[in-house]
């Protein structure tokens, strides 16, 4: 009985701080939050497993209320309403853009795939998936959902082997568009609505590890083990323009562009302990480098509604968010607020339809947490 009672406090001291957590039967490793507001659960988020196998799994996690005792308010829960099996492990997942706010996205022009309930992910291919509610297991009403994958795009036709891909973004500003980076050194563009590729080219020397799109639909940047970050225009693919090069050609393995002021990147080496900001105004010099972490650092993230904050994760079990208000001025000394995790932060994300809330995943366990 008082065992249950501490569980019941524990659970009570939690939802006062705003932090929920969710235990897979895995570790979790990819982590994306749904663009679209739901009615019956305040959050829904897919996670992909880390298993060192061909089977791996991907979750779509949702929320309800459940009175775990009677003397106390119902808890909010986050539980499994679906799980897709998926080969490898996921390098990314991603829910369609469609259903954001303040993108065209957000008018529902979403193609062929129409007001499909989409995500997408990368692994050995890309792969697009929807899903709806589970008629079998209540319909609607049961929060419960079924999956059908969509696709699945290679765009090596004449061979049985395929390179692996690191990673993807899905344009927010036409949601047709979707951009893979591979180890095998190229990058491509799809159009998801012919489930073609409407151009492939070589982006760095040595394996791409991300691509992110700028604002619209042409430029996007791209990092690798080459150790640059490089910015590219589909109007002009014969050229593209170095923004900034490690000092010693240090692979840099996450790229993420500013959501609002489009001028600023973050980036970060492999192994490293500081993330780096690039105005790509001025090339080749750093706005600022973030330390703070004592390992090496895993995960970064812009803030969806806001241009000077930022949070940063890494295996010093810590999330950190910055504040670079005055990042021009002076150097980022310390962040303005720290979390730490159970165990080495693998990923984060920070929701673009709920700004308040950042995802953190960790060991076999996603938490959400309150910013």
């Amino acid at each position: 009985m008082a065992d249950s009672a501490a569980v019941v406090s524990q659970q009570q001291q939690n939802q006062r701080k705003e932090i929920y957590t969710y235990e897979a039967p895995w570790t979790v490793f990819s982590l994306a939050w749904s663009n679209r507001i739901q009615q019956n659960s305040q959050f829904r988020l897919a996670i992909g497993s880390y298993i060192e196998k061909y089977e791996n799994s991907v979750q779509i996690l949702k929320t309800r209320y459940t009175q775990h005792h009677p003397q106390v308010e119902p808890i909010m829960d986050i539980y499994s309403a679906c799980t897709i099996e998926h080969p490898y492990p996921c390098t990314k997942i991603l829910w369609s853009p469609e259903g954001m706010k303040n993108t065209p996205a957000a008018g529902g022009g979403g193609g062929n795939f129409g007001s499909r309930d989409l995500l997408a992910t990368t692994g050995d291919y890309l792969r697009l998936w929807s899903v709806s509610p589970d008629d079998e297991k209540g319909g609607p009403e049961s929060g419960m959902l079924k999956s059908k994958k969509e696709a699945m795009l290679n765009n090596n036709n004449k061979s049985d082997y395929c390179s692996p891909l690191t990673s993807f973004d899905w344009n927010e500003y036409d949601p047709s568009i979707i951009g893979t980076s591979s180890i095998d050194t190229t990058c491509t563009i799809w159009d998801i609505n012919t489930q073609q590729a409407k151009t492939q080219l070589i982006a760095h020397e040595r394996e791409v590890f991300d691509i992110a799109f700028s604002a619209g639909t042409d430029v996007f940047a791209t990092v690798g083990a080459d150790g640059s970050v490089r910015m590219f225009d589909q109007r002009n693919l014969e050229h593209s323009t170095i923004i900034y090069e490690t000092p010693n050609l240090e692979p840099l393995l996450r790229l993420e562009w500013n959501k609002q002021d489009h001028n600023y990147l973050a980036t970060f080496k492999v192994d490293s302990l500081t993330t780096t900001i690039l105005d790509i105004r001025v090339p080749s010099m750093p706005v600022t480098e973030l330390g703070g972490h004592h390992n090496p650092i895993n995960a970064v993230a812009w803030a969806p509604h806001s241009s000077c904050h930022i949070c940063t994760a890494g295996d010093d079990s810590q999330a950190l968010i910055w504040d670079l208000t005055q990042m021009s001025k002076r150097s980022v000394e310390d962040p303005i607020l720290a979390y730490n995790a159970e165990a080495e932060v693998n990923n984060l994300q920070w929701s673009s339809s709920q700004p308040d809330w950042v995802s953190i995943a960790f060991a076999n366990k996603l938490q959400i947490l309150r910013v």
